[in-house]
């Protein structure tokens, strides 16, 4: 045996036996620091994060595009486009959460709105004392009623945190301080520590009325500022083009160990523009966008040369991150009477030519995508065995046969014969399904009907992505297409699962557990707004998901969420498409950051800081810049 794969087994060995006396030793107990796998870095006397400048200067503008536009300042409805700072899942800019999701380490989470939490051994219920210096911007305090009344109209109307919280059944106060949940199911041993991703919104605000005597409804979109707790709030906005967010200076929890060294500009100006090649040119020229990540492997490659990056005066980065990669694929929506054979589904695998466009397209930076867990022990490999395949055989009977037989392997274009063989299982699959090519279209056996359909996209990159499987897709008969369409209504399409095919991304956490549901659920699939793209609806994969949200122990959990990864690539649920391990970032250099940045993440904007003297040197040199 390798030494390397030695100390894995070792490591995940001692997570397990850590995480199962973790678990035991929290029960009953009041605990700040809360992990799913292992004990933070930091132990349970968290200070600081060990990467950030504690005395890093506050001030400056943090200048930034978004494509598209808004209407509305409430992210937590399916209606309406949010502006950006806010955000669907968390607080955004605004607001703060029970807790705060670690920068530098996977399922980690550390005090904010609450100071700790605690929970019985058999996981039944978990409570949370809030931090008596908690208050909202009006200076008023955030209470358990505040809480409560946030669980539950998020509960009512976010399809996101309905499906998170699904075995939450009740909050309720059992103090001036402290609130407690009640499950429906005991042995859920991610719902406490998860609870602590809940965004507390301000009870008193909401049930107000606006300036007009107009009461306020969570339930609708508003372009009314919301009150918040976090350290920003709007300062201006033009409705749909420009937002401005102000940082709060007495912020209550500015002193917080999640918050040393970070949260520096004075301000965060986003404004909005139409489209990706026009927010290119705004960065080029400075002053509208500070940073930008880039996600293009051919821009990176060969953009980066007009005259800022030249002098200097626009930094090219790139930062690693050891966080497991998210599943990027063409989503193959089943609502569709189109995608409902699997045959079909795995026909349409085979014209994906990952290789020749990481080549042609991609400079040889991705690396193709080969699990819904990629990068982390979750993923499946190999044929099953062991535990795995003990869970795996109680469902024998409703799964593909080779599930069992076959190691899963997506086609490799390594040859210039490679295209014909693989065109041909294509066409044979799509014959075994009942289609057949006609005057050179792929159409319905029985009733001639072609096989059409339509890839909705939403920038640019969209088109690099898609036009090569379109055209190898043309090549048998298939007729694929492409339509972009404007941020704001691709999101409201998407919302409302009104798409043939798109291109989504579903992110991963290295302790998997009830937003699985979000992503697989039959009920999901039914539930606007929801993460189930392609629409899933398999008894096997709703039964493995609440085995996986219900799991005993690590060794359990890992083995549960290889079988179903392996049964979800077995369905061919998507067409996979490719990764990178590292996050590019382009900025001008106005910025000072700490030497370190968290590997985890990768990089962390929020501990950088403005240099005045920079800023005011570029404002000199290029007029546009602010």
């Amino acid at each position: 045996m390798k030494v390397g794969r030695f100390r894995t087994l070792f490591a995940s060995a001692l997570a397990l036996a850590f995480a199962s006396s973790l678990q035991a030793s929290f029960a009953d107990e009041w605990h700040t620091t809360s992990s799913l796998i292992g004990p933070s870095k930091y132990g349970d006397n968290f200070q600081r994060y060990d990467y950030v400048n504690p005395d890093a200067p506050k001030g400056g503008t943090y200048n930034s595009v978004v494509t598209g536009t808004f209407d509305s300042f409430n992210p937590y409805i399916v209606q309406g486009a949010p502006a950006a700072g806010f955000a669907e899942f968390g607080g955004g800019l605004l607001y703060d959460t029970l807790m705060d999701q670690a920068t530098d380490e996977g399922s980690v989470s550390h005090p904010l709105v609450a100071e700790a939490y605690k929970y019985p051994s058999d996981y039944s219920s978990a409570t949370y004392r809030l931090n008596p210096q908690a208050k909202w911007h009006d200076g008023q305090p955030i209470t358990p009623e505040d809480v409560i009344w946030s669980f539950q109209v998020l509960k009512a109307n976010s399809p996101m945190y309905n499906r998170y919280f699904e075995n939450v059944t009740e909050a309720v106060a059992v103090s001036d301080q402290e609130v407690e949940f009640h499950f429906n199911q005991k042995g859920n041993r991610e719902l406490p520590k998860i609870l602590g991703d809940l965004v507390v919104l301000p009870k008193h605000w909401w049930e107000g009325t606006d300036a007009s005597g107009k009461k306020r409804d969570i339930t609708r979109p508003t372009l009314e500022p919301p009150l918040g707790s976090a350290a920003y709030k709007i300062a201006s906005f033009k409705p749909g083009s420009e937002i401005v967010w102000q940082r709060v200076p007495d912020y209550w929890g500015a002193k917080l160990p999640v918050k040393i060294g970070r949260e520096n500009f004075d301000t965060q100006r986003f404004t909005y523009i139409l489209d990706d090649n026009a927010a290119w040119q705004a960065f080029t020229k400075g002053g509208l966008q500070d940073i930008k990540p880039e996600n293009s492997s051919r821009r990176w490659a060969t953009f980066y040369n007009f005259p800022a990056i030249k002098a200097g005066d626009v930094i090219k980065k790139e930062f690693k991150t050891t966080s497991p990669e998210p599943m990027q694929a063409f989503m193959l929506n089943q609502r569709r009477p189109l995608f409902q054979d699997r045959l079909v589904r795995e026909a349409l695998t085979y014209p994906f030519d990952f290789e020749t466009m990481n080549r042609t397209l991609f400079y040889g930076y991705n690396t193709r995508t080969t699990s819904y867990f990629q990068g982390t022990e979750l993923a499946s490999s190999g044929l099953p065995h062991g535990k795995e395949l003990e869970i795996l055989e109680k469902y024998r009977d409703k799964l593909p046969p080779e599930l069992f037989t076959q190691e899963f392997r997506l086609p490799v274009y390594d040859s210039p014969q490679a295209e014909r063989k693989y065109l041909k299982q294509a066409v044979a699959l799509f014959a075994q399904a009942g289609w057949v090519i006609k005057g050179g279209k792929m159409v319905d056996a029985k009733t001639g009907a072609p096989f059409k359909f339509e890839i909705l996209g939403a920038a640019d990159t969209d088109q690099v992505i898609s036009s090569p499987w379109i055209a190898n897709l043309r090549k048998i008969g298939v007729d694929a297409t492409l339509r972009i369409i404007d941020p704001t209504q691709y999101i409201n399409r998407r919302n409302n699962f009104d798409y043939d095919v798109i291109i989504g991304q579903l992110g991963q956490s290295e302790s998997p557990g009830n937003e699985q549901r979000d992503f697989w659920s039959s009920k999901a699939a039914d539930t606007p707004g929801s993460r189930n793209y392609s629409g899933i609806k398999n008894p096997v994969v709703d039964a493995l998901v609440d085995r996986i949200i219900f799991a005993t122990d690590r060794d359990e959990l890992v083995a549960t969420t290889q079988a179903l990864d392996r049964v979800l690539l077995w369905n061919y649920y998507v067409v996979p498409q490719y990764y990178r391990a590292v996050v590019w970032l382009a900025y001008w250099n106005k910025f000072d950051m700490p030497e370190k940045q968290p590997a985890y993440r990768g990089a962390d904007i929020d501990s950088w800081w403005i240099d005045p003297e920079k800023e005011k040197a570029l404002a000199s040199k290029y007029k546009s810049v602010n």
